[in-house]
């Protein structure tokens, strides 16, 4: 899911970022118990959007969106 996120946005990110952003969708999807699509393509948006946006350390993504 956060793959076909990055393909939409504006900003190109490396395979580490990637992999961050990653982290923080599946351990958020886990937290929350999102199970519908419309919802998981939002988070995406959310995580690519905060981290574009200058939230780049793990931590303080997850506590923005859990």
């Amino acid at each position: 899911m956060i793959r076909s996120q990055i393909a939409d946005a504006q900003t190109v990110l490396g395979d580490e970022e990637v992999a961050l952003c990653q982290r923080v969708f599946d351990h958020v999807i886990s937290v929350r118990q999102i199970t519908t699509d419309t919802e998981r393509e939002d988070l995406a948006q959310r995580v690519i959007h905060s981290y574009q946006h200058g939230v780049k350390d793990e931590g303080a993504l997850l506590r923005l969106l859990i």
